[in-house]
């Protein structure tokens, strides 16, 4: 596959003209220039588009009236083929706060599915685990039932049965066990601050320890407060942190994700959806981790009105974002490259460049989806 002629979004973040050659999954050439003349592959013409890289959602738990937690083969190919639909080529999809032996069994699942096409094939880069070592103080939409200390037996095990496909772990560093599991096992799996009542010193402790990413930025944590800054102003203060935001209208005001770009930055920013199985779904009643859920429009709330993930899609998020004026370049690098990295899977995804992975969305100037190709082939639309 040749693109000709497209606007192509540049790993320093810029939009340059540029042909891209593609030979079965990976991208072989981004040049000026490429002849097409001898050429008998597919060649599509990119002019008046933009080539972005294929988003990467690493904190979403479902859609299309399914839910990873499911935990089965159906529920994973009717997630995968509707994220990637949607441009969003690569998933890390969320557990919920459950009996650990059902989470066990849901990665165990997951990495089944991986077996299949091995990765970097499979568009399941790997799983991230929200629960069950969170503070029932902030539980938001978890079921308090099976929220645990943490338990570092549990993470190594687990860990090796999925070989290595937990990428997040959710932890509030408040909790027993806390700072250990995370001094301990830091180098082998990337831990989230999330659900939790932490000051800013219990936060800047879990960061000194090997913590280096906060879940869902602003939600389910304490308020950057000008006294004790909390969780958000040690996230600040940590250099090496991603920080979640889940742009979809409902979850963070337009001013604060403005605001947190400022905060933190370019290169720290990951944009999620946190989309629960009504995302594409008509309204109405749902299950999030065991717990009924009411959608209505973007909003999803339980019984008493908390906040349930969203029924957005990323791309979506991605669009909002632009829209309350984060610059296009910026957003598209926190729905790319910043998850990647932030998973450690910069080396395959995120960016167009030789060797990557060949996931790639054509937008035209108003960033409405044109084509969206997988692993070096484009969907059918």
């Amino acid at each position: 596959m040749i693109i000709k002629n497209a606007q192509v979004f540049q790993k320093d973040q810029q939009f340059q003209k540029a042909d891209i050659l593609v030979e079965q999954e990976r991208i072989i050439s981004v040049a000026e220039h490429i002849d097409t003349e001898n050429y008998s592959g597919e060649i599509i013409d990119g002019t008046d588009s933009y080539v972005i890289p294929g988003l990467i959602d690493i904190h979403f738990h479902g859609c299309m009236g399914y839910d990873f937690c499911d935990g089965t083969k159906e529920a994973i190919e009717q997630i995968i083929a509707y994220q990637n639909s949607k441009g969003i080529t690569s998933i890390c999809p969320a557990t919920m706060t459950l009996p650990i032996e059902d989470i066990t069994q849901i990665c165990m699942n997951g990495a089944e599915y991986n077996k299949q096409q091995p990765l970097p094939v499979s568009p399941l880069v790997g799983i991230n685990m929200e629960g069950p070592f969170i503070s029932k103080e902030k539980k938001g939409a978890q079921n308090p039932a099976y929220i645990i200390e943490a338990q570092e037996p549990f993470l190594r095990e687990i860990q090796e049965k999925t070989n290595n496909l937990i990428k997040l772990v959710a932890i509030a560093p408040e909790i027993p066990g806390a700072l250990e599991v995370i001094s301990n096992l830091h180098d082998q799996v990337s831990f989230s601050l999330a659900h939790t009542t932490a000051n800013y010193e219990q936060a800047k402790a879990a960061f000194d320890a090997g913590a280096c990413h906060v879940t869902h930025l602003y939600n389910a944590m304490p308020p950057f407060h000008h006294r004790d800054a909390g969780v958000i102003g040690a996230a600040f203060d940590t250099a090496s942190c991603f920080v979640e935001l889940i742009t979809d209208g409902i979850h963070i005001s337009p001013s604060v994700i403005r605001a947190s770009f400022q905060l933190f930055g370019t290169d720290r920013v990951v944009l999620i959806s946190d989309s629960m199985m009504a995302c594409g779904m008509e309204d109405g009643m749902y299950s999030l981790g065991g717990q009924a859920v009411k959608v209505r429009g973007n909003l999803a709330t339980l019984e008493d009105g908390t906040i349930a993930g969203s029924a957005t899609n990323l791309f979506d998020c991605l669009l909002h974002a632009i829209s309350v004026g984060i610059p296009a370049e910026v957003a598209i690098k926190a729905a790319t490259l910043n998850p990647a990295k932030a998973i450690h899977i910069d080396s395959d995804y995120g960016t167009i460049e030789e060797g990557k992975i060949a996931n790639l969305l054509l937008l035209d100037k108003n960033y409405k989806r044109k084509k969206v190709i997988l692993q070096g082939k484009a969907l059918t639309e």
